[in-house]
């Protein structure tokens, strides 16, 4: 039986790793003073740092979190304290949860009043979430937004170290280099790739290898195409 006793990725700030791609995004956080009613979207794709960004931030202005898909029209009230701050995270599965549209849109109307930053992440833009309510889905489509972008050779070497350093997993020299030659740079494939990694080693009781790294780099690729 192979155990996954990976530590939880590190979310501070201290952890979170500039570059280009999320530049604009990063400045955006750091200033909610100037978010037009104290609304921000911010999108990117999967693995592209939301979460990351999402957790330092609530922890440095004591914001609630909440997945979308939790979200419940009864429980808008308690999120939006006045003078403070909500987090909902993938905003665009609003769109596929009984209840969480309605939520969102009460949370959307409370927010402003009580003066309560409001910071939704998503995937996509609003207009591909499939709300079906038309005053929530003007509301979003009207909402700030700012994107990450997609990362550079040196941004995807570094959330590779990252990952390994999570999963505490030593690699051979020049990992690294190979496979940001070797595979797109998407960092949510960064994330599957060490993941699968990690598990092949530890089913084999060896060490991390080029070949294993090679091996699901195919597959995954393959998966995905």
């Amino acid at each position: 039986m192979t155990l996954d006793l990976t530590t939880p990725p590190a979310h501070a700030r201290a952890d979170f790793l500039p570059a280009p791609a999320n530049h604009a995004a990063l400045a955006a956080l750091e200033r909610p003073q100037d978010w037009p009613q104290g609304r921000m979207l911010l999108i990117g794709p999967e693995g592209s740092g939301k979460s990351h960004l999402a957790a330092f931030w609530a922890a440095e202005n004591g914001a609630r979190r909440i997945t979308a898909a939790a979200l419940r029209p009864d429980g808008a009230d308690l999120l939006a304290a006045e003078g403070g701050a909500v987090v909902v995270e993938d905003a665009d599965h609003a769109g596929f949860a009984a209840g969480a549209e309605q939520a969102l849109f009460h949370l959307w109307n409370l927010c402003g009043p009580r003066e309560c930053l409001l910071l939704l992440t998503a995937r996509t833009p609003p207009r591909d979430w499939g709300l079906v309510l038309p005053d929530l889905r003007s509301r979003m489509d009207a909402m700030p937004q700012v994107r990450l972008g997609p990362p550079d050779e040196a941004l995807l070497a570094a959330v590779l170290v990252k990952l390994f350093a999570d999963r505490q997993l030593a690699v051979p020299s020049g990992l690294i280099d190979w496979l940001v030659l070797h595979m797109d740079r998407d960092l949510g494939l960064a994330r599957r790739l060490v993941a699968a990694m990690d598990l092949a080693a530890m089913a084999r009781q060896g060490p991390v290898t080029r070949r294993i790294a090679a091996d699901l780099l195919d597959k995954l690729t393959e998966a995905d195409a």
